[in-house]
């Protein structure tokens, strides 16, 4: 067995995930809608390595899940929102 440290990762990514529920909303998500998306996202649990391939392959970097509200408006602006 293996001591190597697991993170979870919201597949897909949850800044896909709430740019999209935001655009069919067609306002700004409030906080408490960005938890509940964040709460019911499906996460795989993964080695460090892997989850930096998964985000390589990707191509961008998702929010960080312990940090969904700070990080989703701070990442807003650049997806022209």
């Amino acid at each position: 067995m293996t001591d190597e440290q697991l993170v979870l990762v919201a597949i897909p990514s949850l800044v896909a995930i709430l740019l999209n529920r935001e655009q069919q909303k067609g306002s700004p998500l409030t906080e408490d809608e960005v938890v509940a998306i964040r709460d019911s996202a499906e996460c795989v649990a993964m080695p460090y390595d892997v989850a930096a391939e998964v985000t390589e392959k990707r191509g961008y970097d998702d929010i960080r899940l312990e940090n969904a509200w700070e990080d989703w408006n701070a990442v807003r602006p650049s997806l022209g929102l």
